[in-house]
């Protein structure tokens, strides 16, 4: 079959299983198996188990469901709210301030996570009632938790990172280092956003104070354990001490002894095994979505269909930046409608061949592809945070408001998009600088 025909059929199927209601996992091994039965005959179907064991027994994945077990530790430990309260100490007698420190409360639970549900989840309990008591917004209260809680696949220790380092054959520690500085840069945007926004509109900001009474003092002791998961982790890492795998580990167990200290009477009882089951539930759903993508991209890659499509893209007499504008397209739409392991695993092996014959740095590329993926947490009508913070605001918030609230946070991840592609050293002056 034409190359060409073959890509048209096999995503226009993929799409209308989706539209239909078909979980990707199911939808993506369905149609692996049938394509690859129809098109390359019963004898080739051995190759989804051995690609499937390949994939799920990768020790580079074995970080996924230990930094899940940590961000799933930290959601019940109440660091979260010793966090917001520091936060509201300190900058909630700045106008705005409140809406300013949720941010910066999910950069650092980012950078305790991993993930992007954990930062969701929690602030969305905890700061959007304590800015709608405040007198804060739908917008800023709303916006601040969701856009702050996407920054967890962006700044490491990122699962996304992981998922990408593997497909792509891209350094995972390089793409921790690189995720530094475009993270910080967004969560500067937002906050700058919040303050603006604020200094325009004060009947918008709440009213002045925080939610905590401590003294400043009190306040700063708790960033200590924060701090210091972060800096194990991180550093271990960057150090070169450790692998990924054994960073997670490090983190899984301090994210442990950090619950078992502050909630010892519930640990055993409640925290542990919740944590275990919600651990369990996320694993197995990534680890089928990268078995079910990765059949399927192995029968797109053996068909000759994504040579076809590197080719196609290397005959164009277009600059190349068109062509990565064009590719970065087609991420937004995506994420409007797929899950991010999911993308890719469909696009990457597609994708970063072709990103490496225009000659772009395959981390600068992997980090720009990974802030595209933090859109998608945000971007109606599927993203994930969305429906996040759906599931724990309070009464009175309805999807329309959560809708409303994250579309100037998107358009500040697009234009730190640009930024970072314009500007390249933000991505890539933290890898040079740990190896070199």
């Amino acid at each position: 079959m034409d190359p060409l025909l073959l890509t048209i059929l096999l995503f226009g199927s993929l799409f209308i299983l989706l539209f239909s209601g078909v979980h990707i996992a199911f939808a993506l091994g369905g149609l692996s198996i049938a394509f690859i039965f129809i098109f390359m005959g019963e004898g080739s179907l051995t190759m989804i188990p051995l690609r499937a064991f390949r994939s799920a027994t990768s020790f580079e994945y074995t970080a996924i469901p230990m930094f899940i077990f940590m961000a799933a530790m930290l959601q019940r430990s109440g660091v979260a709210e010793s966090l917001f309260g520091a936060m509201g100490t300190l900058f909630g007698r700045v106008r705005g301030g409140l809406g300013a420190g949720t941010v910066g409360v999910a950069t650092i639970f980012a950078a305790m996570s991993g993930i992007s549900g954990a930062a969701t989840i929690s602030m969305g309990m905890i700061a959007v009632p304590a800015m709608l008591n405040r007198g804060y917004s739908k917008q800023i209260a709303l916006g601040s938790v969701a856009a702050g809680g996407s920054l967890g696949i962006l700044i490491p220790p990122s699962v996304t990172m992981i998922v990408y380092g593997v497909i792509s054959g891209t350094s995972i520690g390089r793409l921790y280092a690189a995720g530094f500085l475009p993270g910080l840069l967004i969560a500067a945007l937002f906050v700058t956003y919040i303050l603006v926004y604020a200094r325009f509109r004060p009947q918008d900001a709440g009213e002045l104070g925080g939610p905590s009474d401590k003294s400043t003092l009190e306040s700063l002791a708790g960033f200590i354990a924060p701090l210091t998961l972060i800096g194990l982790v991180l550093g271990s890492i960057l150090s070169g001490l450790a692998s990924i795998g054994e960073a997670a580990a490090v983190g899984a167990f301090g994210a442990a002894v950090i619950a078992f200290g502050r909630h010892r009477n519930r640990f055993w009882r409640e925290i542990l095994p919740e944590s275990c089951r919600e651990t369990l539930l996320y694993s197995c759903m990534i680890f089928w979505i990268i078995i079910a993508a990765t059949g399927l991209s192995t029968f797109y890659t053996a068909f000759g269909a994504s040579r076809f499509v590197e080719g196609f893209v290397a005959d164009l007499e277009v600059n190349r930046y068109v062509i990565l504008a064009s590719m970065m397209a087609i991420l937004l739409v995506l994420g409007m409608v797929l899950d991010t392991v999911g993308i890719m695993l469909i696009t990457l092996p597609i994708f970063a061949p072709i990103a490496h014959s225009l000659g772009f740095d395959p981390v600068w590329f992997g980090i720009l592809f990974i802030i595209n993926m933090e859109v998608g947490f945000l971007t109606p009508p599927f993203g994930y945070n969305l429906f996040y913070l759906r599931g724990v605001a309070p009464r009175g918030v309805e999807m329309t408001d959560i809708y409303k609230s994250v579309i100037p946070f998107i358009l500040l991840m697009i234009l730190g998009i640009f930024i970072c592609a314009v500007f390249e050293d933000i991505i890539l002056v933290v890898p040079s600088l740990f190896f070199s």
